[in-house]
């Protein structure tokens, strides 16, 4: 997906890293449209979960997208999930997340995308974030018409 911001870059994205508490779901459930909103991404990004699983169910959910699901271990989850980011490769991914756990990744994507939700978002992912979103289908929406990011963004 070639994403033009004037101002500030041209971006060649080929994955969206994706949170899934708080983000995609609430309470280990999958938001009503997301999916489908998936799907049609899927054609120009390959979508990748990476979570840290706090309802359990994340394998569900990722296998039922048809997506790659990454559940980390407890420890460091920010640095896990950079690691997903840059072993993807950072300037190539945008990434979308609400949590404290999502600050580094949203900061190192190419773009990153924070959604305050029903669970809220940490401060630190909101200043880590390029666009804040209120809800995970506007998120996904900016990508699918990547226009709207374009004027959020340019310079």
């Amino acid at each position: 997906m070639r994403l033009v911001i004037p101002g500030r870059n041209t971006y060649d994205l080929t994955h969206l890293i994706l949170d899934m508490n708080g983000t995609l779901g609430l309470d280990g459930e999958l938001l009503d449209g997301v999916a489908e909103r998936l799907v049609s991404l899927h054609k120009e990004l390959m979508p990748v979960m990476v979570t840290a699983d706090t309802h359990g169910g994340a394998s569900r959910v990722g296998e039922s997208l048809g997506i790659e699901t990454v559940v980390l271990t407890m420890g460091n989850q920010a640095e896990e999930k950079l690691k997903v980011l840059r072993r993807l490769g950072a300037h190539q991914s945008a990434a979308i997340g609400n949590g404290a756990n999502d600050a580094l990744m949203l900061e190192e994507s190419a773009v990153g995308i924070c959604v305050v939700g029903a669970e809220g978002a940490a401060t630190v992912a909101l200043l880590a974030a390029d666009v804040v979103v209120t809800d995970i289908r506007d998120a996904l929406d900016l990508l699918l018409k990547p226009q709207r990011l374009a004027a959020t963004l340019r310079v």
